[in-house]
């Protein structure tokens, strides 16, 4: 009877932490800039993001293989502190660079550029 009590409690303390967690994440989230895709658009290629990742962020190579950005899955806290010290031979943007708000901006326009094609819609290769 006491190891169900203990099981018990653990669950609902995990829950409780999951719940109080998962606040704290939202209302950050809701701190986070509002991006602007358009201007996203033309900041990545005025400071020349597409020269390594691609116009269309499918990545490609540099001095080693870039990420493809397209659909990032990054939250934009977690794009902006990337950009602040970035790894390799990708320069760091501090925040004279380039603003939360303009890094927000980048980070919507590629949350909308479409990804990689499934395989399957890939047609196939002509005259093999």
């Amino acid at each position: 009877m006491m190891i169900g009590s203990v099981k018990r409690l653990a669950a609902a303390t995990a829950i409780a932490a999951a719940i109080a967690i998962g606040s704290a994440v939202a209302s950050h989230a809701e701190d986070a800039p509002a991006g602007d895709p358009v201007n996203g658009k033309r900041l990545y290629l005025a400071d020349g993001c597409f020269e390594c990742h691609g116009r269309a962020g499918q990545g490609g190579r540099f001095n080693y293989l870039t990420p493809a950005l397209a659909q990032i899955a990054l939250p934009v806290e977690s794009f902006i502190a990337f950009l602040r010290e970035a790894p390799n031979d990708m320069p760091s943007f501090s925040a004279d660079v380039l603003s939360d708000k303009d890094a927000a901006d980048i980070h919507a326009y590629l949350s909308l550029l479409p990804g990689p094609k499934a395989p399957k819609d890939i047609p196939p290769i002509l005259n093999q």
